[in-house]
């Protein structure tokens, strides 16, 4: 990551300082005159500087500088050669040292830095804060206090503060950045307040200062001249900076490898939107349960962050599975038969909850992943296996084991269906192959739905034309269904924008449900279908819509 990781400090003699800077240098690129052998100017200069880089601080050793450090400013001498660590994968060098190698990097690390612990703080002072321009880049900044027994107000102002010229690339990473900077944070506030109840408990410096008299002029020394302490004299931590070189290294690497570039052809789909916002809001939650604690309530919504992420994980946790698993859908079909595979289809489009009963869990989760299918992401909340009924607006498909009851009012309602699987006991298990489902299992649907399933919707039709063609194969059916699908997502998106943003009446409505060709043979299905697809689309989608019709509505006052 083209990134610089920096720790500042508020001196009270000498304002806003760096203390310690990890950059990473990536290997330089062979040239071609470096490949034909021929030397190119001015290349042994360089070679001399890249030995170097790190180990000495060029742009900001003067001697007045040197001059203006305290103790407290300082992290390492001018004589300590600084850290190094190598990449053996990528080849990229992390370095440490007081301040950045290069004089562009120091003057954007010093505004930083002053920046952080001035003006750019979040409300309490401790926090993070984002801010920054294009010129000089933009900085992801924490600010934190540490406990001295000696400070003003016993307790002193730092930051550690992330420098990168990619305003959205740093954006994007804020809950990671918040997430392992409060653990560093906390180390070294937890390591330093030990050292303060450690010297508070020998000499209590509140009643020294209460006792004394205060004289601004000399109150620095009034402290026996330790009005500057260092971060290691704080924390008493013998190795501090070195373990604040392999954190912040690590950081760079693993912020870096998080978040890769990947060329899409044209816009993304309302999937990739939708498993963007859950993985965001997954990100997030986990943040703000290591902040506070945790509690019955993050547990539940994290519980029901599972229930719509394993849609993620299901097609690797399937491999991993054991014994006989569906497939594919025209797999599913040829063991349930046409007919019964067309009425559990129907209630999956239709979004009634879908209900799996049986002893392997293996088989259940695999017919839950072939039939997610058939929905986008956004639709899709699953519980695949569990001991106790979930009600229908916590999850549309669940795998229960055999011996859950179901209560009436699930059983009678027309919105529901239950597929209950038994094994056949005139079969044994090693005796059949794992793909003859149909011998070692018995399958019965069973729902209250007095509504015929024959007449649409359309797009089901489509598919069983496509599933009923032994000249397709499974590959191709499975892109035939992906284009069936983003056919009807466009038809839900201007359904969306026509009714729920437009808020259109129920006459033009239908001229343009007939307009999209959802009217006709199977109508109420198709009208179904697309009411419970709204459901999917993204929240950025939706929000871009909102806001693009309150700014039409906007524009002619204006």
């Amino acid at each position: 990551m083209n990134a610089l990781v920096a720790l500042c400090h508020f001196c009270e003699l000498h304002g806003p300082r760096t203390l310690f800077c990890t950059e990473a240098l990536h290997p330089p690129s062979p040239s071609p005159s470096s490949q034909t052998g021929a030397p190119v100017p001015g290349d042994r200069d360089r070679d001399g500087d890249r030995e170097g880089e790190g180990l000495t601080m060029r742009a900001n050793s003067s001697a007045t500088q040197r001059g203006e450090m305290c103790e407290g400013c300082r992290s390492l001498p001018a004589s300590h050669p600084g850290f190094v660590s190598i990449d053996d994968e990528t080849g990229i060098r992390f370095l440490s040292h007081q301040h950045p190698r290069q004089s562009q990097m120091f003057s954007v690390v010093r505004q930083a830095c002053v920046r952080s612990l001035s003006c750019e703080v979040c409300p309490g002072r401790e926090g993070p804060i984002f801010f920054g321009d294009e010129q000089h880049g933009f900085v992801f900044s924490h600010t934190f206090f540490i406990k001295d027994s000696l400070a003003r107000g016993f307790q002193r102002w730092y930051s550690i503060v992330m420098v990168a010229m990619d305003r959205i690339y740093l954006i994007n990473s804020w809950p990671f950045l918040l997430r392992h900077l409060r653990l560093t944070i906390q180390s070294l506030q937890s390591t330093a307040l030990k050292v303060f109840d450690n010297e508070q408990g020998v000499c209590p410096q509140r009643a020294v200062r209460m006792n004394s008299v205060f004289s601004p002029a000399v109150f620095p020394h009034q402290r026996s001249g330790n009005a500057a302490r260092s971060l290691t004299s704080l924390t008493q931590h013998p190795n501090l900076w070195a373990s604040l070189h392999s954190s912040f290294s690590w950081l760079l690497k693993a912020c870096g490898c998080r978040l890769t570039e990947k060329l899409l052809e044209g816009a993304p789909t309302e999937d990739t939107l939708v498993l963007i916002e859950r993985q965001t809001e997954q990100e997030e939650m986990s943040c703000w349960e290591g902040a506070e604690g945790g509690g019955s309530s993050s547990q539940r919504h994290q519980l029901e962050l599972e229930m719509g992420l394993n849609f993620l994980y299901d097609d690797e946790k399937l491999n991993e599975l054991p014994g006989p698993k569906f497939r594919s859908l025209r797999h599913l079909r040829q063991v349930l038969g046409s007919a019964e595979f067309r009425h559990l289809v129907w209630h999956v489009l239709m979004g009634n909850q879908v209900i799996w009963r049986g002893a392997d869990p293996g088989l259940i989760q695999s017919a839950f992943t072939v039939l997610k299918s058939l929905l986008p992401v956004g639709c899709v909340r699953s519980v695949p296996y569990s001991a106790q009924y979930e009600e229908a607006y916590k999850c549309n498909f669940l795998g229960l084991s055999p011996d859950v009851p179901i209560s009436t009012h699930v059983s009678s309602s027309e919105f529901s269906v239950l597929v209950d699987v038994s094994t056949e006991r005139s079969c044994q298990m090693s005796s059949v192959g794992d793909d003859d489902i149909s011998s070692l299992y018995q399958f019965t649907i069973s729902s209250a739905n007095t509504q015929p399933t024959d007449r649409g919707p359309a797009l089901l039709n489509k598919l069983e034309v496509a599933l009923s063609n032994e000249n397709l194969s499974v590959d191709v059916v499975s892109h035939c269904l992906l284009c069936l699908k983003e056919e009807w997502m466009n038809k839900v998106k201007v359904l969306f924008k026509f009714s729920k943003v437009d808020g259109r009446g129920r006459e033009d409505t239908q001229k343009v449900l007939a307009l999209l060709g959802a009217t006709g043979p199977g109508e109420e299905d198709n009208l179904r279908l697309l009411k419970f697809w709204i459901t999917g689309l993204s929240k950025t989608y939706k929000s871009h819509l909102m806001t693009a019709v309150r700014g039409g509505e906007r524009s002619p006052s204006q």
